[in-house]
């Protein structure tokens, strides 16, 4: 049984190998070549939660499960707020092989599967990125955005400004693109033809009228039903994308809001990123329309993303 720690994984798998990883995880599992059940999440405590979510990348490919723990508190403590491990499985025997630290992992593959959705469905002269939240996934999605978009400029906004303003200025350190903390949402968005939402809100913290004609949002934050990070004014407005599309109908938290609402029916899930990407419905119908992706996450990107670094390739 072999073991891949986080280093490892950050070492290794770099933006640029995962990013063709998942846009042909996401292709494959749209074309339904792989197989899953839709994760299971298990609340603990407030802020604690705890997911299951097994599958395979084909009916004779590689499989396994991912366990991951979620807790919200740990962030502010300097801790990871995904920690768990990847499960592989060898095709052949049907042997457990490699275990593979899974709070990198999706660190990774969640801001790697934002930028596949970024190249597919924002403008192509799209270069002013705006992050809203100071976690993991701030950083690990200003650096995949900035390898699929020749960002202009980079601006952050956190619930606590100090954080937002070190971020800011470790970005522009590292990827030498002017970066700026905001001390409120409207001020960090009004410039922004990206937009991803990385934030623990578990109220709107975006609205709809703050959103540019032509802006895409990743929203990627709320990966379960309950917690929404923008409003249904902006999904109403929105060319909604789903990563999987039974996925957001069962767990995707601003979409079932305003479906509940009344506002919008199962149909304004347009399509899910691999039948973009595969060519079999648009993405990005103008320059004006304002785009949505919806990231819950599948394990198949996990998966694909373990199972090259247990290959080696």
């Amino acid at each position: 049984m072999r073991f891949i720690d986080r280093d490892e994984v950050a070492r290794r798998l770099t933006y640029e190998k995962c990013i063709p990883i998942v846009r042909e995880a996401m292709i494959a599992f749209s074309r339904g070549e792989t197989l899953q059940h839709l994760r299971s999440i298990i609340p603990l405590a407030e802020g604690r939660l705890f997911g299951i979510m097994p599958g395979a990348m084909a009916s004779d490919g590689p499989f396994g499960a991912k366990l991951i723990s979620i807790f919200a508190g740990n962030a502010a403590k300097g801790r990871p707020s995904h920690q768990g491990l990847v499960v592989l499985f060898d095709p052949e025997t049907g042997a457990p092989v490699c275990l593979v630290d899974a709070g990198e992992i999706t660190a990774i593959r969640t801001a790697a599967a934002s930028a596949v959705a970024t190249d597919a469905l924002a403008r192509p002269d799209a270069g002013d990125l705006a992050i809203l939240g100071t976690g993991e996934q701030a950083v690990s999605h200003i650096r995949a955005i900035a390898t699929v978009r020749r960002l202009r400029s980079i601006s952050i906004w956190g619930r606590r400004i100090e954080q937002a303003t070190a971020l800011a200025a470790e970005m522009n350190t590292e990827l030498g693109i002017p970066a700026v903390a905001a001390a409120e949402v409207p001020d960090a968005v009004a410039r922004a033809d990206i937009i991803c939402t990385v934030s623990s809100a578990a109220e709107p913290i975006l609205k709809g009228a703050w959103v540019r004609p032509g802006t895409h949002l990743n929203l990627v934050g709320s990966s379960h039903a309950g917690p929404v990070e923008v409003d249904n004014d902006l999904v109403v407005r929105s060319r909604f994308i789903a990563d999987g599309r039974e996925g957001v109908l069962a767990q995707g938290a601003e979409f079932l809001r305003a479906r509940a609402a009344g506002l919008i029916a199962d149909t304004h899930i347009v399509g899910e990123i691999g039948e973009v990407l595969a060519g079999t419905i648009p993405g990005r119908q103008s320059a004006e329309q304002i785009t949505a992706y919806k990231s819950l996450g599948h394990v198949v990107q996990d998966l694909a993303s373990a199972w090259a670094l247990y290959a080696g390739d």
